[in-house]
């Protein structure tokens, strides 16, 4: 799958983002490499640390339903460049290995990154032995 066609899937699941605090949608969609694709949006909830961001809400889609190898990342934004995954879901790219991160906004910027650009010092369970 080409990475429009990625991007593509990401901008449709931002529509349906529910964001009535932040007014900040956004869109993700995960490559599986059984060559499926899984959406997600961002979650808002009144406790603010309740919510779930786009791109773990694909993530976790494409694991619950025994996608365990994932290939690619999508994640959009209205935003003025380039719309790039928070800590916590950079943390969730690393510990499933999504090698390639393609981030962008409404305007159709484009910046991929691979997963050691985005988070080159990746804590992992190996820290833990």
């Amino acid at each position: 799958m080409t990475e429009e066609k990625l991007m593509e899937v990401a901008r449709k699941y931002r529509e349906n983002a529910y964001a009535p605090y932040s007014k900040f949608k956004v869109g993700a969609a995960v490559l599986a490499g059984s060559g499926r694709v899984y959406g997600g949006c961002n979650i808002e909830n009144s406790s603010y640390s309740l919510g779930n961001c786009a791109e773990r809400t694909a993530i976790f889609k494409a694991v619950s339903e025994g996608e365990n190898e994932l290939e690619a990342l999508a994640v959009v934004a209205d935003t003025d460049g380039p719309c790039a995954p928070c800590g916590a879901c950079r943390q969730v790219i690393a510990e499933f290995g999504i090698p390639r991160i393609i981030m962008g906004n409404m305007k159709g910027e484009v910046r991929i990154a691979t997963l050691e650009e985005l988070l080159p010092f990746a804590f992992s369970a190996e820290e833990l032995t």
